[in-house]
C-alpha cells in the first residue's frame, strides 16, 4: 500500500476521532452539566457566566466564542495549528446545539456528585481522544497554547489558571458548594484525560542485574522475543564492571520474564517500573531483526 493511501486513511481516522471526541464533550455538557446546574471551566464555563449576566444562550455564546478563538490560533500559531483545530471549533457548537434539542437527553440527578463523576469522565475521555488524534478541542484550549509559544508558560499551568479563574467568576452568582463541585469536576476530567492519553501505551521496564547477563540477554531475545540493551555499569562496593540488562515488556510478559531470570540466576536483582509510553520497533513500529542489531534498545 502506498504512503499516500496510508496518509489518507490516517487522516480520515483522525477526523472521525476528532468528531467523536467533541461529540462526547458536548454530550457531557448537554446531559449532565446544564441539567444539574454544574459549573465548569473552559468555553462552557464562560458561556454559563454569559448566560447569567446577559441572558445569552449557551450554544449561541459557544458558536461565537470558539470561532474567535480559532482566529486567534490562526494568527498566533499558524496554519498548521488551524487545520487541526478547525473541525473542533465549528463542530462542537453544532453538535452541542443538536444534543440540546434531543428529548430525554438531559439527566437531572438528585445526587449531584454522581452527575459530577459522569460529566468529568465523559469530558476527560472526549478531550483525551481529540488530543491523541493530534488536534485541539478549540475554545479555551487555544489561549494556553498562545501563552506557551509567546511567553513560555506551560500549557497545563495556563489551563488550570484559566479554569479556576472561570470558576471564581461563577462564584458571584453560584453557591460556594457549586464552586467546590466545579473544582471536583476539573480534577476528575483531568485525571481521566491523563489516563486516556497513555491508554494502551504504558509498558513495564525491567532492569536485570546478574553475573549471567549474557544468558539473560539470549533468553530475552530468543525465548521471550523481545529486544534488550546492555547498560554499562559497575558494582557499588567493589566497583567491578557489570552490564545491566534493560528491556521493556508488556504486563503479560512480566511474569514470564521473571521466571526466566529466576531459572538462570535465582540471586538476580530485578528492578521493575512502569513507563507511560514506549515508541519504536516492536511497539509502535514493526520489529526489525538483522545481524548485529539484535541488542539495540530500539528493538525493545
Amino acid at each position: 500500500m502506498s504512503r499516500g493511501a496510508n496518509g489518507w486513511k490516517k487522516g480520515l481516522r483522525d477526523l472521525v476521532v476528532i468528531l467523536l471526541g467533541n461529540a462526547l464533550y458536548a454530550l457531557a455538557a448537554a446531559a449532565f452539566i446544564l441539567p444539574n446546574s454544574l459549573i465548569t471551566g473552559g468555553s462552557t464555563g464562560l458561556a454559563l457566566i454569559a448566560r447569567r449576566l446577559w441572558g445569552i444562550p449557551v450554544e449561541g455564546f459557544v458558536a461565537i466564542f470558539n470561532p474567535l478563538m480559532f482566529l486567534l490560533g490562526l494568527l498566533m500559531l499558524g496554519k498548521r495549528f488551524a487545520l487541526t483545530t478547525l473541525v473542533s471549533s465549528f463542530w462542537y457548537p453544532v453538535i452541542f446545539g443538536l444534543f440540546q434539542r434531543i428529548p430525554g437527553i438531559a439527566f437531572p440527578l438528585q445526587d449531584r456528585l454522581l452527575a459530577v463523576a459522569f460529566a468529568g469522565g465523559v469530558i476527560g475521555g472526549g478531550i483525551g481522544v481529540v488530543i491523541r488524534a493530534g488536534a485541539s478541542t478549540g475554545g479555551m484550549d487555544i489561549p494556553p497554547l498562545v501563552l506557551q509559544k509567546k511567553a513560555g508558560i506551560p500549557v497545563s499551568v495556563s489551563i488550570y489558571a484559566f479554569d479556576f479563574a472561570i470558576l471564581l467568576g461563577q462564584m458571584a452568582f453560584a453557591p460556594r458548594e457549586d464552586v467546590l463541585y466545579g473544582i471536583l469536576l476539573l480534577l476528575i476530567y483531568s485525571l481521566v484525560l491523563d489516563k486516556v492519553l497513555v491508554l494502551g501505551s504504558s509498558r513495564t521496564q525491567v532492569k536485570v542485574i546478574t553475573a549471567k547477563f549474557e544468558e539473560v540477554r539470549e533468553e530475552i531475545l530468543h525465548r521471550l522475543d523481545r529486544g534488550c540493551t546492555l547498560i554499562q555499569a559497575e558494582t557499588g562496593f567493589y566497583r567491578n564492571p557489570w552490564p545491566v540488562v534493560l528491556t521493556v515488556v508488556s504486563g503479560r510478559e512480566l511474569s514470564r520474564l521473571t521466571r526466566i531470570v529466576q531459572e538462570i540466576d535465582p540471586e538476580a536483582f530485578l528492578v521493575v517500573s512502569r513507563v507511560t509510553e514506549v515508541r519504536g520497533h516492536g511497539f509502535t513500529l514493526r520489529k526489525i531483526w538483522a545481524a548485529g542489531v539484535a541488542g539495540v534498545a530500539a528493538e525493545a
